[in-house]
């Protein structure tokens, strides 16, 4: 499975996704494939079919703000895939490799916060450190890779009540995170891991979405405690952005056990 995605495998998936009912264009007749075609997305698009089409074919380099924004306006992209699109024509010169070890004043806040759970993970899913209340929640998961557990351990399809939701958005996440590091070992192995251990996984891959959840609603199966409910906030840190704080706080009126 490729792993490193480009501009044109991009652009052909969001562009496979758009309704064409839903643009205003014309009827025109039996489609062999679902979305717009390239002609009609360069039409919306205001660019010449010709020129689209080198950029399918990857005959077309460094293509101007201005055409990337609208393509993402006539793909209908939201700012986190707009990003995504723009990073994939023009790579950042950023450090490919993140730290493996959290700050200390990092790990210090982590022992302030008591009464939730609370990570500092990679944007690869790898666990650098953990409260004792996310050891308790998370068990082996909170030292180790999440990725890696939610695809490959058996038991993540229990612990998570919603694993398909979660499953989604995690490959969603490292998408971005190939998008942004192209060039990372560490990335390209672990998506070429999973790939290899869950057909999940690759079936999520082919659709292509991009995301970044900044806060959202997680339910777990506790084997101890029962089911929770937590909201969840995800901090990305300004210091290394290929680390984050994630914090679990139980959901209001949810029935906690006793550890909480």
């Amino acid at each position: 499975m490729a792993v490193r995605e480009d501009l044109a495998e991009f652009l052909k998936s969001r562009r496979a996704r758009v309704d064409p009912q839903d643009t205003g264009l014309p009827p025109s007749g039996l489609r062999r494939v679902p979305g717009l075609r390239r002609s009609e997305l360069a039409h919306l698009a205001g660019i010449s079919a010709e020129y689209y089409q080198r950029l399918e074919q990857r005959r077309a380099a460094n293509p101007s703000t201005d055409v990337l924004d609208a393509l993402a306006s006539a793909l209908r992209l939201n700012e986190i895939e707009t990003a995504h699109l723009h990073t994939l024509a023009h790579p950042p010169r950023v450090a490919e490799t993140g730290a493996v070890t959290p700050r200390p004043e990092l790990l210090r806040m982590l022992d302030l916060i008591d009464k939730a759970p609370a990570v500092v993970i990679t944007d690869l899913f790898d666990v650098l450190a953990a409260n004792p209340v996310a050891n308790y929640v998370f068990g082996p998961m909170a030292a180790e890779n999440m990725a890696r557990a939610l695809f490959c351990d058996p038991a993540a399809r229990t612990f998570y009540v919603e694993w398909e939701d979660v499953a989604a958005a995690t490959v969603a996440q490292l998408r971005r995170t190939v998008g942004r590091y192209p060039n990372d070992p560490a990335t390209t192995a672990l998506v070429d891991e999973l790939a290899s251990g869950s057909a999940e996984f690759i079936e999520l891959w082919k659709i292509g979405e991009v995301e970044q959840r900044s806060f959202g609603r997680k339910i777990i199966r506790h084997p101890h405690s029962g089911d929770v409910t937590f909201d969840y906030e995800n901090l990305e840190l300004p210091g290394d952005p290929r680390q984050r704080i994630v914090t679990f706080v139980p959901a209001a009126g949810t029935e906690l056990p006793d550890y909480f």
